[in-house]
């Protein structure tokens, strides 16, 4: 018999300035009802999924984006989805801004059991925007200001009679991220995103917006080997907008399903966590194609060196 885990994409519509915590937790835990309703064990929230996306704003004073982070993991504001969770016996992805207790600050994921215990820890590696303020551009994006680089690297867990990993929006675009769950044996990727409808450093259509969204998300999941499960917050918050997309990935690269709006909206799949293996075992077996000889440049450096003009 296979091994199987029916697993739900929970998309947040806007969560705007004024929203308070509790409002969007009973938003999390309405969906965290309706994804047991369909029978799923395990839900996907997205990135930043108890704030609206502040990073779009510049914030002067020292202090003034405190009210954004969470200081412990569960508090008693998100508590409330933790005891359903436990109750339901249904385990969850929930992306958050965290304070750490010593001054360090990161865009975060966690990783929750059916008990409504925290399994594992995610720090989001690749941030992307700046860091000084652009007050020119239509909106900012201020991950570089707000957050420092994870600094817990791509782990993976056993759970769910699986092996599950997790990364945050930006870290898709980078196949070394999946890579290195992939040789992790990673089965399924859980992923929370928020992204912008327009790129504030150079032109694009939503179409190709959305278009290397799902490119990314498919190529990694195909050659990894592995479920992801991407699940954005979508729609305009106080006017800014950010694409949905939500979707949850075969190891095929094909789409099983996926959102239709942009508003709170709750897609589910039954995986076949042994469509992995086969991949594994052939097209991606790893131990018998890769040639890890001729990558030392990936880890070696940074930026572009071009080649000699001699």
């Amino acid at each position: 018999m296979s091994r199987r885990l029916k697993v739900a994409s929970a998309q947040l519509g806007p969560i705007h300035l004024a929203d308070d915590r509790p409002s969007v937790v009973k938003r999390l835990v309405e969906m965290l009802k309706e994804a047991h309703g369909m029978g799923c064990r395990f839900v996907v929230f997205p990135e930043l999924a108890l704030t609206t996306f502040f990073p779009r704003y510049w914030y002067d004073q020292a202090g003034e984006a405190d009210r954004f982070f969470e200081y412990e993991m569960p508090s008693a504001e998100t508590r409330p989805l933790f005891d359903l969770a436990a109750k339901l016996n249904i385990g969850f992805y929930l992306g958050y801004a965290e304070a750490d207790g010593e001054g360090r600050r990161f865009n975060s994921s966690v990783l929750v059991d059916t008990d409504g215990k925290i399994l594992g820890k995610y720090r989001k590696v690749h941030l992307p925007g700046h860091a000084d303020n652009r007050p020119h551009l239509p909106f900012q994006h201020l991950e570089k200001k707000y957050f420092e680089p994870g600094d817990l690297g791509f782990p993976v867990w056993r759970a769910f009679d699986s092996i599950l990993g997790m990364l945050i929006c930006n870290d898709r675009r980078w196949p070394e991220a999946y890579r290195v769950m992939g040789l992790q044996g990673v089965e399924l990727i859980a992923l929370g995103f928020n992204t912008p409808s327009h790129n504030i450093y150079h032109p694009e259509t939503p179409h190709l917006r959305m278009f290397h969204h799902r490119l990314s998300v498919q190529a990694g999941a195909y050659q990894n080997a592995t479920w992801v499960v991407a699940t954005a917050k979508a729609g305009a918050e106080d006017g800014y907008h950010m694409f949905g997309g939500s979707c949850i990935v075969a190891p095929t690269g094909e789409i099983m399903a996926q959102t239709v709006s942009e508003e709170d909206e709750v897609v589910a799949f039954d995986c076949d966590l042994d469509l992995c293996r086969h991949y594994k075992a052939s097209t991606f077996a790893f131990e018998r194609h890769r040639r890890i000889e001729h990558y030392t440049r990936i880890t070696a450096q940074t930026g572009v060196t071009l080649p000699s003009e001699d």
